[in-house]
This record gives C-alpha cells, structure tokens and sequence, in this order.
C-alpha cells in the first residue's frame, strides 16, 4: 500500500527526534521506554511515508540524512507547538522564557554555575535547564532541538563541531592552557614545573574521551603508554584523588577558583603548550531574550577568568 506524509505519527516523529539525539537506535529506544525493533519499525513508517531514507547507518550508530535533517527540523516545530498547547489547556504557564543549556564536565563549576548566580543577582530569572554531556551528545541535542545553546571545549585548530547544514554558530568565550595537577607535597609542586619525560611513569586519573583525546586526564602526546591508575569522568573527583596523592591528572588553570585543597597546578616543560578554547555553540538564527541573556551572564563569566 502506498503512503504518504499523511500516514507520519506522532510517536514516529518523537522516534525521530530521540534517535537523532541518541545517536543510535539502542540509545532512544532505552531513552522512550520502547523495544529496539519498535524503533526500527517506526523508523521504517516513517522512511516509507517520506519516500526518503532518513539516516545513514556506519559502525558507531546513525546519523541524519539530509532528508533526515529537513523532517527533523519541522518534526521539533511540530512536537514543541504540541507540547506548547497541552501546557495551554492545563493551565501551566508557558515556557517561552525557558533556555536549555548542555555543558562540557569541567564548565559546569567553573562558567555555568556562576553565570546563572548572576543572573539571579541581576533580577533576571529565565528558566534554565542545563545538561552535562559529551561533545558529540551536545551537538546531536543542539541539532535535534533539544538544547538551546552548548558549551563546548576545543583544541587548535578549532575546527566545527560537527559538518552538518545549516552550520553551527561557534562563539569562543575563552582561551586556556593545560596544566598539569599534582599533589601539593609532591616534588613537581615544590620546583612548580613538571618536565614531559619525568611524569610519563605517574600513575594518572583519567577519564574516556573524544576522538582526538581518548583519554581525558593524560598529557596528549604522553611518551609512552600512560599507567592509568583510576578512571573518573568528574574533574572534581579526579582533582580530590590527585589532592589524597593517587596520581596526576590535566586540568584548565580555569578550574583554580574550585581545586580541592591539596593540589597544585603546574606547567609541563619539554613539550609545546597545550591550548584549549571554550566555546558557545547554538543554531543559526536570532536567540531569545533568555537566551541572550544567559549569553551575556556567561559571556561576562568567561572574561572575569582570564584576566
């Protein structure tokens, strides 16, 4: 039987969005409570209804079409005006003044938790919800139109977050060097520099990656395979065992204003310096005034460190 965009439902289109957002069936179907085969099959509707294939498959998970991408960003307009209605007729006031924020682990302690004080100093009280998330997740919630704005962490030469179209607005906020966090009695913190070749054989506290970094935590470029002694994906936490002397671990000089007492940060000689920039990433287009108004809070944030 023939269909058409007529026969697209409403939960094909919430499928829709989450196994953008997910990245993988697997993910969303965990994600709506529903089987894997029932998201394949509503993903299956909806291809035949579209008359399009809406996501290319490759070993990691999915990622949209073209077509795929152009459903979706109708397929959010639709799911926001319907939720937008169900709070109209409950009574529940509107969400309009509401932002989304997804942030890399280590802003949390340091841009977003002080940003959203501001505002609140300042009187200005938009409805913040905010996420951590990986670089990859954070985009993919930007794309599917889940998240509003992202903090997002990248290396020279600061190449986009994703290739996808339209492309993503990338604002830098702030730029930071890596540095190595040690225990406060150790050795590297007495001489307040730690050569690359003498913490090669230090146990490390790190964390799993990205593409580029695998392992969050370890110098890049570390001679040798690192002796990773704890795994952790909190900087906080990794900061507290480097402070109880289980190991060294990379961190921003950003994060001084939270470090536990007992650390110390330090430059690492013998090697080029390590350069990380914080990023603002949205969509295209004109934010709102809750929106810019975080901009702003966490825009002033970002300038108050580096100086």
């Amino acid at each position: 039987m023939l269909m058409g965009m007529g026969d697209v439902t409403l939960a094909g289109l919430r499928v829709l969005r989450e196994v953008a957002e997910r990245g993988t069936f697997t993910a969303a179907a965990h994600s709506l409570g529903y089987t894997q085969s029932a998201v394949s099959r509503q993903m299956a509707a909806l291809e035949q209804a579209t008359g399009a294939r809406l996501f290319d498959r490759f070993p990691g998970g999915v990622r949209p079409t073209g077509a795929g991408r152009a459903l979706l960003r109708h397929a959010v307009a639709a799911l926001d005006a319907l939720e937008a209605a169900d709070r109209e007729l409950r009574g529940v006031r509107d969400a309009t003044g509401r932002v989304r924020l997804g942030y890399f682990p280590a802003a949390g302690a340091v841009l977003v938790a002080d940003a959203l004080s501001a505002l609140r100093r300042e009187g200005s009280r938009p409805r913040v919800t905010t996420r951590e998330g990986s670089t990859p997740a954070l985009v993919r919630a930007l794309r599917s139109g889940t998240l509003d704005l992202a903090l997002l962490t990248s290396r020279p030469p600061h190449r986009s977050p994703d290739t996808d179209d339209p492309p993503l607005h990338v604002e830098p906020l702030l730029e930071t060097r890596l540095a190595l966090a040690v225990a406060a009695g150790s050795r590297f913190a007495e001489h307040g520099t730690a050569d690359v070749e003498d913490i090669a054989a230090q146990p490390w506290i790190a964390g799993p990656g990205s593409t580029d970094e695998p392992l969050l935590g370890v110098w890049p470029g570390l001679p040798g395979r690192p002796r990773v002694a704890h795994t952790a994906r909190d900087w906080l936490t990794k900061l507290h065992l480097v402070a109880a002397g289980a190991g060294v671990t990379t961190a921003s000089p950003a994060l001084l204003p939270v470090i536990p007492r007992g650390v110390r940060f330090v430059d690492v000689t013998g090697v080029a310096e390590e350069v990380r920039r914080i990023d603002l990433v949205s969509l295209p287009g004109r934010l709102t005034a809750p929106a810019a108004a975080l901009v702003n809070a966490l825009r002033r944030r970002a300038a108050d460190l580096a100086d």
